[in-house]
């Protein structure tokens, strides 16, 4: 129950003109928000049969298009590899951008190289950033912010999913949310070499998050997921995965890992 206050009466207060000024300051505006897309794209067998000198070709015009596209503030691309992680697909492209066209554009022009033409998309995962109802408590916990924006580290793995809670965990009290994820992100604590970026996809695609886990030790992931297991707000979780665990490396050595 909310408690009744007394009216009190106050004493006026002269106003300054510094204090004017910032009575009437506009509000900041709020942070534009960015578009975040994961594409996975799987090589046709028969690409690697090609002479060397056309498989180098093809290779050079693709990581010409990342090149052109990469725009400091504006849009960003980091490719990865996952030969040997996964068997549907061979790398990934994470791009961060501000507009889904800007998006749909580069991706076109990179499927209209002579490599795109040995190219399939077996998973294609699109998101957008926004502030966390939760506070995450680390500085460099993208979900945490409170800008809008997606950060990308330095570290050589990330790790990638898709996710959905269950329409059960929409229906509990704020509070009651908020009590589970405070284990929920206790635990995250425990495991600082681990950076959580966490996006939203709500009626952009069919998942509702795309979380991607970054750091340069695999196995605190590992450890940090099993104990997540534990936790009571894990039984809110209705699919998270398929899970994609990535290797970092520039357009050119991602490139010729393909062969």
């Amino acid at each position: 129950m909310a408690e009744s206050i007394a009216p009190q009466h106050k004493i006026p207060q002269p106003v300054t003109p510094q204090s004017a000024t910032a009575a009437h300051a506009p509000a900041a505006p709020p942070a534009k928000r960015q578009i975040v897309c994961f594409s996975f794209y799987k090589l046709m067998p028969e690409w690697r049969r090609l002479p060397a000198t056309e498989r180098a070709a093809h290779k050079a015009a693709f990581a010409a298009v990342l090149e052109a596209w990469n725009k400091p503030g504006e849009f960003l691309s980091l490719t990865y590899s996952t030969i040997g992680t996964r068997g549907d697909v061979d790398f990934c492209v994470w791009t961060i951008g501000y507009a889904v066209d800007e998006l749909n554009r580069m991706r076109a022009e990179l499927l209209a190289t002579p490599l795109g033409g040995y190219l399939s998309t077996p998973h294609n995962f699109l998101a957008m950033t926004k502030r966390s109802q939760y506070q995450i408590g680390r500085p460099d916990e993208s979900e945490g912010e409170g800008r809008g924006a997606i950060r990308p580290g330095g570290q050589k793995y990330i790790f990638i999913y898709p996710f959905w809670k269950t329409r059960p965990w929409y229906l509990l009290s704020m509070s009651e949310r908020k009590r589970l994820m405070d284990e929920h992100i206790r635990i995250g604590l425990l495991f600082p070499r681990v950076k959580l970026n966490t996006t939203y996809s709500f009626g952009l695609d069919d998942q509702e998050f795309v979380v991607a886990f970054e750091t340069n030790f695999p196995e605190d992931f590992l450890d940090l997921v099993q104990q997540l297991r534990e936790t009571e707000i894990s039984l809110y979780t209705l699919k998270d995965f398929p899970i994609f665990s990535c290797v970092r490396l520039t357009p050119a050595e991602m490139l010729d890992r393909l062969g």
